[in-house]
Order: C-alpha cells, then sequence, then structure tokens
C-alpha cells in the first residue's frame, strides 16, 4: 500500500486546515544573457547563493528574448530571466524574486533597468547607488516594488 514515509506525508497534508496551499519550492530560474557580460554571471551567482537554481542560456540577441516575453523597452538591462510565469529583468536581489514567489502578485514580473551601481552582480567597493525594482504587467503599467539605497 503506502510506505511509512508516504503515510506520514499524506496525514500531514490531510491534517491542513481546507484551502490551506503547500508551500512550493520556487521555479529554477532560465537566465538569458550574453556570454562575454562577466555582471550577467555574478547575478547568477548571487541567485545560487541564495539557494536558488539556475540554467543559464548564452545568446547573441537578447533583443528577440526581451520581445518575445514582454519586457518593456523602458525597463530594459544586460540579461532576462524567465522564473515561473514572471519575467525577470536586470539585476533583480534574490530577496525581491523571493517576495515575488511568496506574494504571487498579479504581475508580468520585475525589473531593475539600467546596471545601477550595488545592485546584485554589480558591486564596486566603496560605490553604491539607490536603485528601484520595477514591476510591470502586461498593459505596459510600471510601479515600483522595492527600493533599495
Amino acid at each position: 500500500m503506502f510506505s511509512p514515509r508516504r503515510r506520514r506525508l499524506l496525514l500531514a497534508a490531510l491534517a491542513l486546515p481546507a484551502g490551506c496551499a503547500v508551500a512550493q519550492a520556487p521555479p529554477e530560474l532560465l537566465v538569458h544573457k550574453d556570454p562575454h557580460c562577466g555582471c550577467c554571471g555574478k547575478w547568477v551567482d548571487h541567485l545560487r547563493a541564495e539557494g536558488f537554481q539556475v540554467k543559464t542560456f548564452d545568446t547573441d540577441d537578447l533583443e528577440a528574448v526581451k520581445r518575445r516575453l514582454g519586457v518593456p523597452a523602458a525597463l530594459s538591462s544586460c540579461h532576462t530571466a524567465q522564473f515561473g510565469t514572471y519575467v525577470i529583468e536586470g539585476h533583480v536581489p534574490a530577496s525581491s524574486l523571493k517576495r515575488v514567489w511568496r506574494e504571487r502578485p498579479q504581475i508580468a514580473g520585475l525589473a531593475v533597468p539600467g546596471m545601477p551601481l550595488g545592485s546584485p552582480g554589480m558591486e564596486v567597493p566603496g560605490q553604491r547607488e539607490p536603485y528601484d525594482v520595477k514591476s510591470f504587467d502586461r498593459e505596459g503599467r510600471i510601479q515600483v516594488f522595492e527600493k533599495f539605497s
């Protein structure tokens, strides 16, 4: 019938209140990047250090990826990722990815436009500039999701 481990898991799931969702692990990030960009690799290292599974795809045509995934031109940066149903553009911190996965807002994605100093992958000792993580939806609305200083 059921192994002892499987039986315990089943009983634990049945003990949850009705409508209670079981937390799921975040999906693997699929990162599209320029093969010659060092900061993109550093961003991937940041994500992996924070426990994310990451698969990278080197491409010489990032603009085609951005168009296909619906990244607004105003939010463009140096790499584009897919995170479940979300699009992630640029040097978005792992903490923002964790938040979006936890809260599951009705947005298309997150972006850190440009390449602000001090954002993950863009660290320079003694140099840091404030930046915003922006959310965007399929209708083109852009809002501040989080501020970093």
